[in-house]
This record gives C-alpha cells, structure tokens and sequence, in this order.
C-alpha cells in the first residue's frame, strides 16, 4: 500500500510490534511516540537533513527517515481521546454477531481512500457499543500513518462547547470554523447529540455548508437512525460491499432521527457528501460487564 512509513522497527519489537511508533494514553489525547527500536538513519546520522545530488547539483533536503516523526507529528495533532489509544483494526474483536459486517465496513472506507482526491465520507450509526467510535478511530489511524494525512477528531458536544466559547470571547466565524474547514479529514463522533437549539443548529449548518463546497472527507458517528423523519431511506451495506442480510441488530434506534436532530439541509448535505453504514450487533460493553 502506498505511502508507509519508510523507517520502521524491529519485527521482534514487543511495544511497537515492527511498526516503528507506539501510542498510548495521554491525559487527554492519545499521544504517539517514535518507539526506541527505530535506527538511527544511517543517511543522516539522525540530523533529519542531508545533501541529494540532482542533475549534478547538489542541495539539502529533509532525509527519508522524517517520514514516521512527522506522521507520529500529526497524529499527536489529531485529536484522538484517550480512551481510545488502543482503538485499531487489530483491537478489534469481530467475532460477535454482526461485528465483522462493521469491520469488513470500515476496512473498506480505509481501502476506497486515496489521498489528495475528493474521497466521499461515511456515517456509521446504530446503537451505542457496537464500535462505531473504535473503527472510526482505527481508520484516521491508519490514514495518518500510512498516508500522511492530517485528521481531526472532534466530539459533538465538545465542538459546540468550544466553537460557542470562541464566540462568547468575539472571535469570529472564520476564525473559529477555519481548522474544522480546512482540516482534509474531519471525524465527528455523536453527530447530533447535544440540546439541538437554533443557535447550535445554525453552527453545524455553517460546518457542513463550509466542508461541502470545500470538498472535503467528513466521517461521523451517531447513535440516531440515518433517516428522516419525512421516511428518507437509510442507505445500506452494500455501498461497502456488504450485504443486507447481516446477522445482529442495529440496536435500539426509536425516536428521532439523524435529519430530525441536525436538520434537513443539513442531512440533505450529507446524505450527497456521505455514505451511511448501520452496525450491527450487540453492546459489548454488557458482555464487559458481565452481563
């Protein structure tokens, strides 16, 4: 697959496991390390510039070796909480009934991607403790890691909570939105959760209004159905190469939908910028618990 990181570590290494970096709980974030197994480059001599002849001239240049320090760089920048520092494909169990369908999903959303191109988002909705946060965390992952490319994680409660402080202190609306927008990958987790009044609404309306006509990927999580209210069908496993007759549940979904909770220009939107993918099975968190 294209764009890994050129500098890994030692295949025998038992914190980094041959992949050159290690992530563990911050006290907010995840924070990701260059795991002491990785070399020191040999080209360089671990300065991170060296001389490159080019039709006979030479010229400094950032040495290959820059590579992992700077993608461990962005995914310290991503946002990703702390709980989830462990969340990747391989931590996740998919032998629960229905939890292969969610995995198989997003390893294709992660496969389906190409850097630098309008690459369509997706929506994972079902009920809480199928692992929509997980995955979604294992993709912007795997998408700094193997691609380089720059995320943003963000909860929506806390976006709104921090958007209306910036607001409260006059920042302005370009300002404040200007990261979330510009962002090339944005990953909301519970999208439309949250008091849903006007000012709230008219906040995620300008986020998505921006990130459609900027093209950008958007990604989200919610625990609503992705229908709306008018009977807006959801759209179903196949977009992924799925299938519809997955074993397992959605989980409980009554009462108001994704389009009832952000509104219908906005969902219009994401329905055009997204696919969306029910998971299925059952809570894990009851089977932690013992129940």
């Amino acid at each position: 697959m294209p764009g890994k990181p050129l500098m890994l570590g030692e295949p025998g290494c038992p914190l980094c496991h041959g992949q050159g970096y290690v992530v563990e709980p911050g006290k907010l974030h995840a924070v990701a390390r260059v795991c002491d197994c990785v070399p020191r480059c040999t080209l360089c001599d671990g300065l991170g510039n060296r001389e490159v002849v080019i039709k006979g001239v030479a010229r400094m240049g950032r040495c290959r070796c820059r590579v992992l320090p700077d993608r461990v760089a962005l995914f310290n920048k991503a946002g990703i909480p702390a709980r989830h520092a462990r969340s990747t494909f391989d931590s996740y169990d998919p032998s629960a009934a229905g939890a292969s369908a969610n995995y198989h999903i997003a390893r294709t959303v992660l496969e389906q991607y190409v850097p630098g191109q309008e690459n369509r988002g997706v929506v994972f909705f079902g009920g809480v403790g199928r692992g929509k946060t997980h995955l979604l965390v294992a993709i912007l992952r795997e998408l700094v890691m193997l691609y380089g490319e720059e995320v943003l994680f963000v909860e929506f409660s806390n976006l709104l909570s921090q958007l209306k402080a910036g607001f409260d202190q006059g920042v302005g609306e370009a300002t404040t939105l200007r990261p979330l927008v510009q962002v090339p990958v944005l990953a909301i987790d519970e999208l439309g959760k949250g008091r849903c009044t006007e000012w709230e609404l008219t906040i995620i309306d300008v986020l998505i209004s921006h990130r459609y006509n900027a093209m950008a990927t958007t990604m989200a999580t919610t625990n609503f159905k992705a229908a709306h209210a008018t009977g807006q069908t959801e759209i179903n496993l196949t977009v992924y190469g799925g299938s519809n007759s997955a074993s397992g549940t959605p989980g409980k979904l009554s009462g108001p939908t994704l389009g009832d909770r952000v509104g219908e220009r906005v969902f219009s939107r994401l329905k055009e910028m997204c696919s969306f993918a029910p998971f299925f099975g059952d809570d894990y968190r009851d089977g932690r618990r013992g129940l």
